[in-house]
């Protein structure tokens, strides 16, 4: 029997992109955007990628192997280990579907529900039927309304928390560049085209478990 997943309601997606975008977005470089905006997350391909790591904690956890690999931060191996000590692969997973460009999902129910109050707002750059790149514009009330939600309840902070060590992972690169680094995993890259991701905790977990052992001695 597979391990369980995580359902998710839009409303869940919501919090989830809220927190990625809360975690992402970059200070505007002036107040064209909005008076009351306070970050810009530039480009759906990111957002969907920052979404991706945050769907899959192993493949999250895999990349902060490889983080300590390159710097030996333990900070970033007891991370990983606390990713699966608290089963996240198993009980936070909330499968993707691999379309061409990678892992993807339609975003319009729970950006609407973001929309609606008010906490996130859409630039879309080109022209009707060919846009080039879409902006996501988080507001003073968006940012207050993740950090509402954090303080609410541990369950909610979770995503406040994974959103930020997705962003740090995911540095300054584009939305490009992190779907490749994503298909990189040979699980990810021979899902068949619109063919649910598979887990990668298994193998994450050996590394880790191998790494840990090499740390210690």
């Amino acid at each position: 029997m597979p391990p369980p997943v995580e359902s998710h309601t839009d409303q869940q997606s919501a919090v989830r992109l809220l927190a990625a975008i809360c975690a992402a977005a970059q200070p505007p470089a002036d107040d064209k955007v909005g008076a009351d905006v306070v970050g810009v997350l530039r480009a759906q391909s990111r957002l969907q990628a920052l979404d991706f790591w945050i769907r899959y904690p192993d493949y999250l956890a895999n990349e902060l192997l490889n983080g300590f690999e390159k710097t030996g931060s333990k900070d970033e191996l007891e991370l990983a280990r606390r990713i699966f000590d608290d089963r996240e692969p198993d009980l936070r997973r909330v499968p993707m579907i691999r379309y061409h460009f990678g892992a993807f999902e339609p975003l319009h129910n729970p950006l609407s529900i973001l929309r609606s109050r008010d906490l996130v707002r859409q630039h879309r750059h080109g022209q009707p039927g060919h846009v080039t790149e879409t902006w996501y514009l988080l507001t003073k009330s968006g940012r207050a309304a993740m950090d509402d939600l954090a303080a609410a309840a541990p369950e909610l902070a979770w995503y406040r928390d994974r959103a930020a060590v997705a962003s740090r992972v995911a540095g300054g690169a584009g939305g490009a560049a992190l779907k490749g680094r994503q298909y990189l995993q040979d699980e990810y890259a021979a899902t068949p085209l619109k063919g649910m991701i598979p887990s990668i905790a298994p193998r994450v977990r050996e590394r880790l478990e191998a790494l840990a052992e090499k740390a210690d001695g």
